[in-house]
Formats: structure tokens, C-alpha cells, sequence
């Protein structure tokens, strides 16, 4: 792993407000399994105090987006989620934010649109599916307007409104939280929203500084990766059973995996 104290423009480190901790969380994609034992050692953690300073006055969990596809269970994923805080225990009154990314933004499309059905079904949206819809009877694989129509029914009101509104960006302190990156060179307030989905280069390569340290998924990375100007956190879930959680706090910053 690459580790570096990143510094904002004012030459200082990097920090978040005064009195907050913030759990960032890479891609799920439907693993319902590893949100919840995180979420259990974010509980855990959130009643941790520094040696010489108090336990935090206020709590953000953030998803960086790519909640659903490949994995099984994205519909609880997304109920998990779409409850928020737990009314009580260390998480109570936590904020959670969950950020769109390109898979979110992939079924979105699909039900705008059923021709975006292959490229969104070869890329883990058919287990999506079958998490909202069950069993799929013989020909709707293929039959693309047919499985629109059965995820439109098999989707909760209240899924269909998390998902249509989901933020693509957050900011805390000196910290920019996205799915995918931004380009560089482009101010925040002009980013596009494809780029903060889907980007990988020239954001992976950039080398000059970036407005904001950024803490982005998007891009699998065998072991959580501390650049100078950001911080990828994706370790392929889906597949290696490795959810991670970067934990930012002042200017410290450590890692929670499941």
C-alpha cells in the first residue's frame, strides 16, 4: 500500500470537521452479508475515544456507491441502507449517505430504457434481478422489455426513490466522496456526472494536486490505496469477501475490513 499525508491546497493535512468521524464504505455490490458485519464493527468502533481526546459528537457513514449487482442480495442492501441510522445503540442519530455509482446508475438506465439490458445484465445486473424478482421463468434472460416490466413491479416505491436520488458527491472538511473520480483540471462545481460514476483514467493517473482529496471506489484494488490526492477503497467484495471501510477523523485516517 501506498501511504502518503496528503495536504490541501493551504499546504496543511487533510482533515474533516473538528467532532467528526466519518466511516467511508467501498463497493457492496449486494453483499448484504459483509454490510452487516462491518456495520456491526462500526458500531463497535463508533464508541472508541482517542487517548487524548473525546469519542465523536457526530457520525457520517458514507457508500461510495455500487451498492447492487454481482453479488446476491443487492434488494437488502438497499433496505439495509434505505433505513438509515438505528434508533439506538452507537450508531443512533448517525448521518448515512449513499452515493450513485455506474451500476446504480446502469439500473436506472435499464428501467428508463430495457436496450441498455445487455451491457447492464453482463455486468452483474442480472443477479439484481433476481434479488428483487426471484426465480426467473425460461426466456425473460432474453426477453429484455418482459424483465423490465417484472423489475419495475418487484421494486418497492420506497427502492425506486432511494435509487432516483441518490447524491453523486459529499463533502466533508477537505475530503470529496464520489464513486469513480473526477477529471482533473475541471472545478467541482463543473464535474459531470457521468465522469463522478464512471471515470478511471486520466483521474487515475493524475499527478497534479486535486481540490479535494477524494476517497472514491470504482477501481478494484487488492489492498486499500493512500495517494497523494486520493483514496481508493474498492477491494472487489463481490468476489474476495473483502468490504473495507476507511475511517477518517481529524487528520488521522485507518482502515475496518470485514
Amino acid at each position: 500500500m501506498t501511504k502518503h499525508s496528503s495536504e490541501h491546497p493551504e499546504g496543511q493535512a487533510a482533515k474533516v470537521p473538528d467532532g467528526t468521524r466519518v466511516y467511508a464504505i467501498g463497493d457492496i455490490h449486494g453483499r448484504a452479508d459483509l454490510l452487516r458485519h462491518l456495520l456491526d464493527d462500526i458500531a463497535d468502533d463508533a464508541t472508541y475515544a482517542p487517548y487524548d481526546g473525546d469519542p465523536p459528537q457526530r457520525i457520517v457513514v458514507i457508500c461510495i456507491g455500487d451498492l447492487i449487482d454481482r453479488g446476491p442480495d443487492s434488494k437488502p442492501v438497499i433496505e439495509r441502507l434505505l433505513a438509515g441510522a438505528p434508533a439506538d445503540g452507537p450508531l443512533a442519530g448517525a448521518q448515512f449517505i449513499a452515493l450513485r455509482g455506474n451500476h446504480e446508475d446502469y439500473m436506472m438506465q435499464f428501467l428508463a430504457d430495457f436496450s441498455a439490458a445487455p451491457g447492464w445484465l453482463r455486468n452483474g445486473g442480472l443477479e439484481a434481478v433476481r434479488s428483487y424478482v426471484g426465480h426467473l421463468p425460461d426466456g425473460f434472460i432474453a426477453d429484455y422489455p418482459a424483465m423490465q416490466r417484472l423489475l419495475y413491479r418487484a421494486l418497492p416505491p420506497t427502492h425506486l426513490r432511494f435509487l432516483s436520488r441518490m447524491p453523486l458527491r459529499h463533502v466533508e472538511g477537505d475530503y470529496l466522496f464520489v464513486h469513480a473520480g473526477i477529471r482533473p483540471g475541471v472545478p467541482l462545481e463543473r464535474q459531470d456526472a457521468y465522469d463522478l460514476m464512471w471515470i478511471r483514467e486520466p483521474f487515475l493517473r493524475a499527478a497534479e494536486p486535486l481540490p479535494k482529496v477524494v476517497v472514491h471506489g470504482h477501481t478494484v484494488v487488492s489492498e486499500p490505496e493512500i495517494h497523494p490526492w486520493r483514496i481508493a477503497i474498492d477491494t472487489g467484495a463481490y468476489r474476495t469477501g473483502r468490504l473495507t471501510c476507511l475511517v477518517l477523523e481529524g487528520a488521522g485516517r485507518r482502515f475496518l475490513n470485514t
